[in-house]
């Protein structure tokens, strides 16, 4: 599903989707097409079921957006440092 229809079919909700189609170009990812897995109200909501599902699921790839956003570029960020082992 393209952001357009998205958008119309969840209007002012934030939405949980999964990358079904994407490219990265100067480090930007063009989502061309998703699926919609839960709308929420709010972002907490939003965000829980992302850990949920991101738990359940890892190597999907799930963003939460808001549906006023008029484009879902994602800016790809790669993170270095030291990680802490417990």
């Amino acid at each position: 599903m393209k952001w357009g229809e998205i958008t119309e079919l969840h209007p002012s909700r934030f939405v949980l989707v999964e990358a079904i189609k994407a490219s990265s170009n100067d480090h930007l990812r063009q989502l061309e097409d998703m699926a919609v897995i839960q709308d929420y109200d709010n972002p907490q909501e939003a965000w829980s079921g992302y850990k949920h599902f991101h738990k359940l699921h890892p190597a999907r790839e799930l963003y939460v957006f808001h549906t006023s956003r008029s484009d879902v570029e994602v800016v790809e960020e790669f993170f270095s440092g030291v990680r802490h082992h417990s």
